[in-house]
């Protein structure tokens, strides 16, 4: 068995059994109670509940279905029994997906039957939650489809929507993208700001808060940031796990790639577009980092019809 590469080494991709359940739970009560309890208002409502669905003939059942209506990239299939759970339990969800396919314009996607009632209510945050994290799902992979056969992961990073932290990542993952650390805690990472604050941007200096980064945590991973060329030995000297080269043009990130010499993992940042991947691909990097694929990603189309 081959030794695992750097990109191997220092990357990871959430899986749905990653995700914490409870907190999952969580975060779908407080989008139910959005809309059936005025959450997050200060002077909650004083009549409360799905007021227009609770005019429907009592015992009243129904069926729908989940449509695609453009070419997308699923996500968020696995959370839609959390969220029927959470409004009672009293519909059945039918994948006829799994979160990762690519379906096109008019696909139907998983169907729904219940408690008329319920499905009703339920309907805004089940597509609120698939229409984001497909989105999301959908953008990466057209990044990571830009790096075409290059080696080279794309990786996300922490521009995140706050509370959705891991549903995105593992949205990312979905999407063909892998994970930059999850949070302050899993990577010592020391950017321009530390070395800024510890004045420590160059020489021995720089050096010695990598030393110091490793010998304090010698469990995690150390990344360190550079903005210049005349930085990267000092940060080899000192053995920095990763290299992140921010700002650099293609040809300083070449030159760089041929300097570190696989004495460790390199990775882009700063400045990614769509359009330079493919070139940054052929770059013998181990790594691209873009908030691109969660930040600036759109919801997509996805739609609920009702079957008579």
């Amino acid at each position: 068995m081959l030794p695992p590469t750097l990109a191997e080494r220092y990357s990871n991709r959430l899986q749905w059994d990653h995700l914490d359940r409870f907190a999952l739970r969580q975060l779908v009560e407080w989008a139910r109670g959005e809309d059936l309890d005025g959450r997050g208002l200060a002077r909650p409502p004083e009549r409360r509940g799905d007021v227009t669905s609770a005019l429907l003939r009592p015992g009243l059942r129904g069926k729908a279905r989940i449509v695609a209506r453009e070419p997308l990239v699923l996500c968020g299939l696995e959370l839609v029994p959390v969220i029927l759970d959470a409004y009672g339990g009293a519909a059945a969800f039918h994948p006829r997906d799994t979160d990762g396919a690519r379906v096109e314009a008019g696909t139907t996607v998983a169907t729904l039957e219940g408690s008329a009632a319920v499905l009703l209510s339920a309907e805004r945050v089940i597509l609120n939650f698939l229409q984001h994290l497909s989105g999301i799902a959908t953008n990466t992979r057209r990044h990571a489809d830009a790096l075409g056969s290059s080696p080279t992961r794309l990786l996300d990073t922490r521009k995140t929507t706050p509370g959705y932290r891991m549903l995105e990542k593992y949205a990312v993952g979905v999407g063909g993208g892998w994970n930059h650390r999850l949070g302050l805690f899993d990577r010592v990472m020391i950017k321009d700001n530390h070395l800024a604050a510890d004045n420590a941007d160059s020489g021995e200096a720089l050096a010695e808060a990598v030393r110091r980064a490793r010998k304090s945590c010698p469990d995690l991973v150390v990344e360190t940031e550079i903005d210049r060329l005349d930085q990267l030995p000092a940060v080899l000297e000192a053995g920095s796990h990763i290299v992140l080269l921010d700002n650099f043009t293609d040809a300083q990130l070449r030159e760089a790639v041929a300097l570190v010499d696989g004495r460790a993992a390199t990775e882009a940042s700063g400045g990614i577009t769509l359009e330079r991947l493919p070139a940054l691909g052929g770059l013998g990097l181990d790594f691209i980092s873009t908030g691109a694929v969660t930040h600036r990603s759109r919801w997509v189309d996805l739609g609920i019809d009702w079957i008579p």
